[in-house]
């Protein structure tokens, strides 16, 4: 094993032993994924080495769009509970290393990108990683009244990786009885991990852990005006 490839999986260790577990993931299953799926492999190359770094990365190509951090990445998966029969849609593929852990997971993966560039190099990285049940689309997930999500609807999970004020009444409709929408939702400095979770006719709705994230593209967002 050469040098680059020892450091690498050292990195990895530490990242689950000093990051991950201390935010209380501690699914062994999840665990395992996070070792076996390279996150070295899905970051811009300029940023390689920071690739398990406790902190977002910027993807690049004069873009807004970050790499979720990895703790982040890996709690949201441990509470969604995938399950194996689980259709999972997500929205902001970003680099693809989300997409590739559910895709461990769950039956299928549908990933949408609004910028192509994204999307293009997500679907090399899936590919590259040998992960054939995730398909990345370019999409405005939320353009012609998210007609791109309804497309192959219901999903047991969706994903919004990515921040926003409120979770659109159109997501949630496609969830079926025991399904699970997570989001980051509130604005900054303040913003929780939400998870919504279809009952019946209804909606229970948890929101178990803080963070921040960057805003999904489109989203709405309230008006701060006060009169």
């Amino acid at each position: 094993m050469n040098t680059s490839a020892t450091a690498m999986n050292q990195a990895r260790f530490n990242m689950i032993e000093q990051q991950i577990r201390p935010w209380d993931v501690l699914d062994t299953q999840v665990l395992e994924l996070l070792e076996r799926v390279r996150r070295e492999d899905f970051v811009p190359t300029a940023h390689r080495a920071l690739a398990y770094a406790d902190m977002e990365l910027p993807l690049g190509g004069g873009l807004d769009a970050v790499m979720l951090a990895p703790k982040v990445q890996a709690k949201l998966v441990q509470d969604l509970q995938i399950q194996a029969t689980d259709r999972v849609l997500e929205i902001g593929t970003g680099s693809g290393y989300t997409a590739a852990l559910l895709a461990q997971l769950a039956q299928h993966v549908t990933s949408l990108e609004i910028n192509p560039d994204l999307a293009k190099q997500a679907t090399q990285r899936l590919q590259a990683a040998g992960i054939t049940n995730a398909q990345v689309r370019p999409a405005d997930a939320c353009a012609n009244g998210f007609a791109a999500c309804k497309a192959d609807g219901p999903f047991d999970v969706i994903v919004l990786s990515g921040s926003v004020a409120e979770v659109p009444a159109e997501l949630t409709a496609l969830l079926p009885e025991g399904g699970r929408l997570f989001a980051i939702v509130g604005q900054e400095p303040m913003m929780r991990a939400t998870i919504i979770t279809r009952r019946g006719r209804g909606l229970s709705t948890s929101q178990p852990w803080d963070t921040v994230a960057p805003r999904l593209q489109h989203f709405a967002e309230p008006s701060r005006f006060a009169f």
